[in-house]
């Protein structure tokens, strides 16, 4: 792990350490919500529609978001989403302390949470670029995906156990008191204002000529679109609650091992980046992290299909019953995913920060938000409808191997992207 990003550049250093603890803040928060809805519910289908409902204000705020971060001093709309984002926890901790629950208040607030916090995150993005060299950037979105990795880990199990032992209202006003690191992280970044010419757009015109900035630049697209493929035909994390119930057994335990798995092994890719970071052609790089992580989920479905039709497979709920072959090779093909995803984020990131004009950043930041929180939706819908018509299996193995098969022959028909070279990096 190269650690330089963080002592050429103090700025950066803060917001990267303030924005990991309130990150898992956010998870704990994001987890323990989905935990309210459902003891009060009993539905899992309530529990959803706090994805649902939040997912077309998400895209817009992506959109609007990132066209804001162009216009406007960085600093300042990062500063204001994140109190947007900190206010609504606060009601949330409130009706949690004054025992005030209704299910439709946590559909609103976790609403108006998930916009703020998608202006933010598209910000904090743009952010990034200004505080450091170009050849550090890559080294940057590997430390942001160690961070990344241990929100996902860490906030989740922390949020069960608080839950657990302190309660909802607890819970949520812990996350409440970490929001102050994310803001300690933004305050004592110098003001940012964007480079170049301003738009002179407003309002949806303002992003219509971002987007319209894609049409000429082939590599940025090329990095959504390989990205929109991986997510929608290799998103299995849907599956885990029955691959638990019915196949390997563990019920939620097994369900939150293999999710775990996936993030650990984002997090040791990222230990292990500095080899990788200084990678010149990382269009290819791109490319065969991506065949990996299908690989990998191809290997996941093979696991669950010898378990199924091999007749091992375990309808427990107990983790006591579980079949531990198959959950090791389950989390180990995981984990493989995990770090090949994380490695194709790295770079994908990298040509974002680098090869995007600064008064551009803001908005394809914004794109690249709408990408990587529509896509796993989008998965969800395919892998949940595929299962439902064959079997738990199925999505995994299918969707592997058009992960692999539709990335190779896309990456192919783009030679810009294919040799895509950092040390001239080009949109």
């Amino acid at each position: 792990m190269d650690l330089t990003p963080l002592r050429v550049s103090p700025a950066f250093a803060r917001l990267w350490f303030g924005n990991t603890l309130a990150g898992i803040g956010t998870f704990v928060t994001n987890t323990a919500v989905g935990l309210h809805i459902y003891d009060l519910t009993r539905s899992t289908f309530m529990v959803s529609l706090v994805a649902w409902f939040s997912l077309l204000p998400m895209i817009v705020a992506g959109l609007y978001g990132g066209a804001i971060a162009d216009r406007f001093d960085r600093r300042t709309v990062a500063l204001s989403a994140s109190t947007v984002a900190w206010a609504s926890t606060v009601v949330l901790a409130t009706i949690a302390w004054l025992g005030a629950e209704h299910v439709w208040m946590f559909y609103v607030i976790t609403t108006v949470n998930a916009v703020a916090a998608t202006i933010a995150s598209a910000t904090r993005q743009a952010i990034t670029p200004r505080l450091l060299p170009k050849e550090q950037l890559p080294k940057a979105a590997a430390l942001l995906g160690i961070s990344a990795g241990v929100m996902v880990t860490v906030g989740p199990g922390v949020a069960g156990v608080l839950v657990a032992r302190a309660g909802y209202a607890w819970t949520y006003t812990i996350d409440v008191v970490l929001f102050f690191a994310g803001f300690f992280g933004l305050w004592t970044l110098p003001h940012i204002k964007p480079e170049g010419e301003r738009p002179t757009a407003r309002g949806f015109r303002s992003v219509v000529d971002g987007l319209a900035h894609l049409r000429n630049a082939p590599n940025v697209r090329m990095s959504f679109v390989v990205d929109i493929i991986a997510m929608t035909f290799g998103q299995p994390m849907v599956l885990f609650p029955a691959v638990g119930a019915v196949v390997i057994g563990g019920g939620s335990v097994t369900a939150g091992i293999l999710l775990a798995s996936f993030a650990v092994g984002g997090i040791l890719s990222s230990l292990g980046s500095g080899r990788v970071t200084g990678l010149r052609w990382q269009g290819r790089a791109i490319r065969d992290s991506i065949v990996a992580y299908g690989l990998g989920i191809v290997g996941f479905g093979v696991v669950l299909a010898v378990t199924t039709l091999g007749g091992s497979a375990v309808a427990s709920m107990d983790f006591g019953d579980v079949n531990r072959w198959a959950l090791a090779g389950a989390a180990l093909c995981l984990a493989v995913s995990g770090g090949a995803d994380n490695i194709s984020a790295i770079f994908r990131q990298s040509i974002l920060q680098a090869a995007v004009p600064d008064q551009l950043r803001g908005r394809t930041q914004g794109v690249f938000t709408v990408v990587v929180t529509g896509g796993p939706r989008l998965g969800q819908m395919f892998a949940g409808t595929l299962a439902t018509l064959t079997a738990t299996w199925v999505p995994s193995v299918v969707g592997g191997v058009l992960v692999v098969v539709l990335v190779v022959v896309t990456v192919a028909r783009v030679t810009s992207f294919r040799d895509y070279d950092a040390l001239d990096p080009r949109p």
